[in-house]
């Protein structure tokens, strides 16, 4: 299976991880990070915009703000989502509040709103909050 690129969600660093490694725990180079987290990871931004660019994994993101009540109930769903797709794909959120600029760029006209990207392209956008099942099947039927 070739090499995939995954960005560190911790630090940005681009790696390079064999295909065959994904579902083993692989750790970025700089930070020494895990790169296929078994649960939803807060990412920032510029983080988001380079992963859903360069990553050769696919990336659902969940964009979402403190205040919104669907946000927060569909929260723990999307991290039982997270490890249920563990070595398929990430799932990271991104707080709409703390990075308006997100809300923009990516178009987001309410949340939570999930988008799943994929060879540097966004592949399917979902609004309102869902139980893990759902998301699991909607995250792997747009990919």
């Amino acid at each position: 299976m070739a090499s995939k690129k995954i960005t560190c969600l911790e630090c940005g660093q681009l790696n390079r991880v064999p295909g065959e490694k994904l579902g083993s725990g692989p750790k970025c180079g700089t930070c020494g990070s895990k790169l296929m987290q078994p649960k939803a990871v807060e990412v920032d931004f510029a983080t988001l915009q380079k992963a859903a660019k360069n990553d050769d994994v696919p990336l659902v993101v969940d964009f979402w703000a403190p205040w919104c009540g669907p946000c927060r109930t569909m929260a723990p769903e999307f991290s039982k989502a997270a490890n249920a797709l563990s070595g398929q794909m990430r799932l990271v959120k991104l707080n709409t509040e703390e990075h308006p600029k997100a809300g923009a760029v990516y178009n987001i006209r309410g949340i939570p709103t999930m988008a799943a990207f994929a060879g540097g392209r966004e592949k399917a956008r979902q609004s309102g909050a869902m139980p893990a099942a759902s998301i699991v099947q909607w995250a792997k039927g747009s990919i």
